[in-house]
């Protein structure tokens, strides 16, 4: 019999978890778009060249990456309070850096240790926020960490539009801003408890009980069956993709507005101004469908938007009309196709023990292919209308393949990983998501 998670004390609220935990997703955009923004302000003022600006990006999504692979799989095996504890502390160390570095050396272990704290946080803090709701508001409280990355986005170019003609001392107060708020999230995550759901199914995986949480622990699982294989692989594709155009959006908005628009840092840092809270609206009507049938259409209406922000310029060229209408369309794609979505489908697909993981192995091969793009980017921008049309097509497969894996019923993994394998099975045959009629003899090994 599957064992049921025990209460010793009282849970702590949701919303507070989702909020504190959430808060991974505000310190990533942040992080990113003050790096980008910060940089040519730096280049200017301390001599760092556009290469070294391209080193610097590409080194800041690449550990992102490496942090959020060790993240995760340190998340599943050790829990989630240890590791989203430690990851804040290195964010801290990294801001910390990066304010006071005056040279590209320093500048780049800060870029390191940013890249890895805040990298290494996001899955487990998502598996948390997830592992704290129920089945009525999970997706309203993963998809609150998307309002919060849309805020961490507008508090930066808030600052940024008033200290962007300050030079170096800009940056650094940019800096300094993540590495506060990293400060003030790592006080306040003591406050959470490890997750409950989390202490079961590493208990019964000790005890070697075959529940479905506790059998399908090791990534080896995802690849060898089919009902896990198949949401990984649509995750991974729709997330790379579409990060592609949301990383160099982040990372080189400024540089496209500064050198391809002829714009100041402080005039493009105002249009996101206007922009961004439309985003942050539609964020939050998203966290209302999200849990219900309308979520696949709002889909839909942001994966067209999303190609839009990107095919614009292809047709209109680059200028200041263009440049608000792209900042435009890339809040409804951003709030409804991108990662709001990617972080609801990843909690669902997968149990507790893999849950972890499998988001940081998705979160890790999204940034290093935005990471290898960024190296190149400042040179592909020297021509950068066949830079957006390859942000336009790759977008435009990523929404596709999204839609291919996910425009169907599947099964939420939280309503079968506590049951054993065999009841596992034939539950899913009988609501029609597994094609294959469990045998009897399966039930009878694992017993």
């Amino acid at each position: 019999m599957a064992s049921t998670v025990p209460n010793p004390r009282k849970a702590p609220n949701p919303w507070w978890v989702g909020t504190v935990s959430g808060m991974a997703s505000y310190i990533d955009s942040a992080a990113i778009v003050s790096s980008g923004t910060a940089l040519v302000l730096y280049q200017h003022s301390i001599g760092i060249s556009g290469n070294e600006i391209g080193v610097l990006s590409a080194a800041l999504t690449f550990c992102i990456a490496i942090g959020a692979l060790s993240g995760g799989r340190l998340g599943d095996l050790f829990g989630r309070r240890t590791v989203f504890i430690g990851t804040m502390v290195l964010t801290v160390a990294g801001s910390a850096t990066l304010v006071f570095s005056p040279a590209f050396a320093g500048l780049l272990i800060g870029t390191i240790l940013l890249g890895l704290g805040t990298g290494a946080d996001l899955p487990v803090s998502l598996a948390t926020i997830s592992e704290a709701a129920n089945d009525d508001n999970r997706g309203k409280i993963v998809s609150f960490s998307q309002v919060l990355w849309f805020a961490g986005i507008l508090a930066t170019y808030a600052i940024s539009s008033i200290v962007g003609g300050l030079g170096h001392l800009g940056g650094q107060i940019m800096f300094a801003h993540v590495g506060i708020i990293a400060l003030i999230v790592l006080a306040l995550r003591f406050t959470i408890p490890e997750s409950a759901t989390w202490s079961v199914a590493n208990k019964e995986k000790d005890a070697g009980l075959s529940t479905v949480r506790a059998a399908r622990h090791g990534i080896r699982d995802v690849f060898t069956q089919k009902i896990f294989l198949l949401p990984f692989i649509a995750l991974l594709v729709f997330y790379t993709l579409t990060n592609l155009g949301a990383n160099t959006g982040g990372q080189f908005g400024s540089y496209v507005a500064v050198n391809v628009v002829h714009l100041s840092v402080q005039t493009f840092s105002l249009i996101n101004l206007v922009a961004l809270p439309v985003g942050m609206l539609l964020a939050f009507w998203f966290m209302r469908v999200v849990d219900g049938r309308w979520r696949m259409p709002f889909y839909i209406i942001g994966a067209i938007a999303y190609i839009l922000s990107y095919a614009l310029p292809l047709v209109f060229g680059f200028s200041l009309s263009t440049l608000i209408a792209m900042q435009a369309f890339n809040a409804v794609g951003a709030a409804f196709a991108f990662e709001a979505i990617m972080k609801v489908w990843s909690q669902e697909s997968f149990p507790t023990l893999l849950r972890s993981s499998v988001q940081g192995t998705i979160i890790a091969v999204a940034r290093v292919a935005a990471a290898a793009l960024a190296l190149v980017t400042p040179l592909l921008l020297g021509a950068p209308i066949v830079m957006y049309a390859l942000l336009t097509i790759v977008v435009a497969i990523g929404v596709v393949v999204g839609w291919l894996g996910f425009h169907r019923a599947r099964f939420n993994a939280f309503t079968i990983e506590g049951k054993d394998l065999a009841d596992a099975q034939e539950a899913l045959f009988a609501a029609g998501l597994r094609d294959d009629a469990p045998a009897a003899a399966a039930r009878q090994d694992n017993r």
